[in-house]
């Protein structure tokens, strides 16, 4: 989810005009919090993650480069916000670059991250039998818990002043590698893709919802459920275009033919060509994945910044 707020006040009624983001969510946009957590069992802090990112180095990201969200900003011309827990975080970095709340393996609930610190309110919550939620509710009753719950923390965010903001829905859960390797026939859990499409049009009919009757809120929805499904079912078309994929079920990072291995580590194998995969673990999109679906989002909600204009 990515939140952006136009002007920020301070306490001393000081106002920036500048637009920065405020983006709340999981590993999918976690740009560091999780390694400032050093319980957590979440963290991108190891090689070879961020290989593909300024130094090399790991950063935080649960990926070889960008994030979704780190992409969307750059399309918009708004500076990449620093994670909240980071200690040089300042007042005056605030205003000038916003603040990264994501952390990996948070979700809308708070039991989600109970156990670990989006769609992990499914993927490590409702689908784990060690979750009370998962004897407690069906699929459908589920989803309207989680929907309710996000339904007072949006409330919640426009009563603090938020007013735009971009919620951006799940994709084929049941199609990441970890779910695909624990069928029998490789294919996608069709189950954990329907709670998934569920999840997404109740949140898009609660964010038109929102946007009408609260007072000058605009919240719109980004939906990447189909092109991410497109480039998962034929990676061969979008190789042809975009010069690359080749393997959109297995992740590029493991540890020889084990699996799963959950995490990339300094142990793990790299695939010999990282733009010619969808999955760069077994949760988490590479970067090449990241920046498609990160482009048909902006175009299609037209977010990108007009040419014309200058970011100062």
């Amino acid at each position: 989810m990515v939140l952006l707020i136009t002007s920020i006040w301070l306490a001393d009624n000081r106002c920036s005009d500048a637009a920065v983001q405020f983006i709340f969510g999981d590993s999918l946009s976690d740009a560091g919090n999780n390694n400032f957590l050093t319980k957590s069992l979440a963290r991108a802090a190891l090689p070879w993650y961020g290989i593909d990112f300024g130094s090399g180095l790991p950063n935080g990201r649960f990926t070889n480069g960008r994030t979704i969200a780190d992409i969307v900003g750059d399309r918009m011309g708004l500076p990449r916000p620093p994670a909240f827990l980071d200690p040089s975080l300042d007042g005056d970095t605030i205003l000038e670059k916003g603040v990264n709340y994501a952390s990996g393996g948070g979700g809308i609930l708070n039991e989600t991250s109970s156990l670990f610190v989006g769609s992990n309110d499914y993927i490590n919550n409702f689908l784990l039998p060690v979750y009370s939620d998962s004897w407690t509710y069906n699929g459908e009753t589920f989803t309207n818990y989680v929907i309710s719950t996000l339904e007072g923390q949006l409330k919640l965010l426009h009563s603090m002043g938020a007013r735009k903001l971009t919620f951006f829905g799940l994709g084929p859960m049941g199609c990441i590698p970890l779910q695909r390797i624990m069928t029998s026939s490789g294919e996608c859990q069709e189950s954990t893709n329907k709670l998934a499409l569920m999840f997404n049009k109740n949140s898009m009919n609660l964010l038109e919802t929102l946007s009408r009757t609260l007072p000058n809120a605009t919240f719109q929805f980004g939906d990447a459920y189909d092109i991410f499904q497109d480039l998962i079912n034929q990676p061969e078309i979008y190789g042809i275009l975009f010069a690359g994929f080749e393997n959109s079920n297995a992740p590029c990072c493991r540890i020889a033919k084990i699996r799963p291995t959950l995490t990339c580590t300094p142990l793990s194998t790299l695939c010999k060509d990282r733009s010619k995969y969808v999955f760069w673990d077994e949760y988490h999109p590479t970067d090449k994945a990241n920046e498609l679906i990160a482009n048909a989002v902006v175009s299609k909600l037209g977010l990108a910044k007009p040419a014309n204009t200058t970011n100062e």
